[in-house]
């Protein structure tokens, strides 16, 4: 197994510094296949109390390299960052508020043997509020890649903290452009559009921080525009027909603009996962 991967990371002024440690820990010291090298992207000027996090994550992990942005440029950038300074051709996507399991790495490894044609291995998700135990959530996603490609035509088909891709691959279609809140799914979307192949392996790869905050960036008008503007990519070139554009615009215009935030939450929490 070739265990030489890269694990791209970001941080930024609102992170809190411990949750950040946690996350560095669950995917080094914790892991069964440690990686090989951290890309840790400073996305604009941190707090001290981060900045003195991130100097002793250093001293302690010596494959730990840091990219400084003198200002914040957003979550494609910081993503497109960690990809272009990635030393190995297979990168793994790490939040900072997250927690990946102990065997992840060893899991994603195996898969990228078993289906060499795959661009992007990636894995389910619990979500969890202030304890890993206390998980109000799942997100499971399809295995293999024509129901990946068929659920891609109606939501995000992959778990984008628990991908790993190979690099080279992702350069080919332009690695992470902005699209606001959407970067993910805009990528899936041209690596399929360009014959890519995905995996993902049905175990739980991450748990994931969540709370109310994340229901309401779910929602508002500017995230339903930005929605609607990639289901109208989706059915430009091609991936959709003109009733499943506007099917599925319609229901993002209920959940998004039309659904209080308590109910946003309920509704992802019962019908958006599992």
């Amino acid at each position: 197994m070739n265990t030489n991967f890269t694990v791209a990371m970001s941080v930024y002024k609102n992170d809190n510094p411990e949750d950040f440690k946690t996350a560095v820990h669950s995917i080094y010291d914790k892991q069964t296949v440690r990686p090989s090298e951290i890309v840790l992207v400073e996305d604009g000027p941190i707090p001290a109390e981060l900045e003195a996090v991130v100097k002793e994550l250093q001293n302690e992990i010596a494959v730990m390299k840091v990219v400084p942005f003198e200002v914040n440029r957003g979550h494609a950038a910081a993503r497109q960052g960690g990809l272009e300074a990635a030393s190995n051709e297979l990168v793994a996507i790490m939040d900072a508020d997250d927690v990946a399991v102990p065997n992840r790495f060893e899991m994603q490894l195996k898969a990228f043997e078993e289906h060499p044609e795959a661009t992007v291995v990636g894995g389910n998700i619990n979500e969890f509020i202030h304890e890993t135990s206390n998980v109000v959530g799942s997100r499971i996603v399809p295995e293999k890649d024509e129901d990946i490609k068929d659920y891609l035509k109606s939501r995000c088909p992959l778990n984008l903290v628990t991908v790993m891709y190979k690099k080279t691959k992702v350069q080919e279609v332009g690695g992470f452009i902005d699209w606001y809140c959407e970067e993910d799914y805009y990528l899936w979307i041209r690596l399929a559009l360009a014959g890519h192949k995905f995996y993902n392996v049905q175990e739980n790869f991450v748990d994931v921080r969540v709370g109310e905050e994340m229901y309401q960036r779910r929602g508002g008008m500017k995230y339903f525009k930005s929605e609607a503007k990639l289901q109208n990519y989706m059915w430009k070139h091609g991936l959709i027909g003109f009733p499943k554009y506007m099917y599925n615009t319609a229901i993002r215009f209920a959940v998004q603009v039309a659904m209080p935030n308590w109910l946003r939450g309920w509704v992802f929490q019962k019908f958006a996962r599992s």
